[in-house]
């Protein structure tokens, strides 16, 4: 399996650990991946409600490097895959607005004829990595963690441009990989909803309050550490917890892992070279209570 590998910002900047733990967590499946390194951001969403036709063009974009190589892309950020599918959507269902498009990138000497497909690295692993080679990848028994599963806005909807009518099993697919790995599924009803970044710059009172709401219910739930398959939430379930830890009497102390960094310790890798310690939130004790040392 190859792909076109499409990191994102955030995991070349904010969050490092999340691309290490990706490369380490890719070559022990096999998965060859062949970076990006001239794509462009996808605009996080903000810059299409500003001019989506300049959205659409940056994605396009990538869209057409990715063809020219023949190879999907794969990506680690759920806003990333979110705004893409979107993109890809529009591009694939309007012949007259991708001919639009095609005319800008002419410039660059490149063409999207909509062949593109853009999976994050969560579905890879279950649709096309497969349950049963997974399994086969799990060394290590991370049976007594207690894991909540938390997604982000953009990879569950809109659920038409993310391919849920012909692959429903997606929006249970954190759950099944946590399952998978041999660690215990906490349900919770923030799981679906937003980590409040989008606000934390013009409204951080009511960000930080999502921050809390969520990793303190998961926490009250008997979580032991949440994982997500985005950064942007990350950085702010985890590096913003402290401060909105202030707003509950008991704390939270709720470890945020990246998904890579999940798998990567079921499948025995070292947590150095996952990225742990980098975690503004030490996972130190919920990973001695599965057995495993920092």
């Amino acid at each position: 399996m190859k792909y076109a590998f499409f990191p994102g910002c955030v995991a070349r900047g904010g969050t490092p650990e999340l691309y290490m733990s990706t490369v380490q967590v890719c070559r022990g499946l096999g998965i060859e991946l062949e970076e990006m390194v001239s794509a462009s951001c996808t605009g996080a969403g903000v810059l299409q409600e500003k001019n989506r036709k300049l959205g659409d063009t940056l994605n396009a974009r990538n869209f057409a490097l990715a063809e020219r190589i023949g190879l999907p892309i794969m990506t680690i950020c759920s806003t990333c895959q979110g705004v893409m599918s979107q993109a890809n959507k529009r591009l694939r269902e309007d012949a007259g607005y991708l001919a639009e498009i095609n005319e800008v990138l002419a410039e660059e000497g490149l063409e999207y004829k909509g062949t593109t497909e853009v999976k994050h690295l969560l579905w890879i692993l279950l649709e096309d990595v497969g349950v049963e080679a997974l399994k086969r990848h799990v060394v290590r028994s991370i049976k007594g963690l207690r894991i909540a599963p938390f997604y982000g806005c953009y990879m569950l909807r809109p659920s038409d441009a993310l391919g849920f009518g012909e692959r429903p099993e997606r929006q249970h697919a954190l759950e099944t990989l946590i399952a998978l790995v041999g660690a215990e599924v906490v349900d919770f009803p923030g799981k679906s909803r937003c980590c409040g970044f989008p606000i934390l710059t013009i409204n951080e009172r009511n960000s930080l309050r999502m921050v809390a709401k969520h990793t303190g219910e998961a926490k009250d739930l008997g979580a032991d550490a949440m994982v997500t398959p985005c950064p942007l939430c990350h950085l702010n379930l985890d590096g913003f917890q402290p401060k909105a830890a202030k707003q509950r009497p008991t704390g939270i102390d709720l470890p945020i892992l990246h998904l890579p960094q999940m798998l990567g310790l079921a499948m025995g890798m070292d947590t150095e070279a996952l990225g742990l310690k980098r975690n503004i939130v030490s996972p130190k004790k919920a990973l001695e209570k599965a057995g495993v040392q920092m």
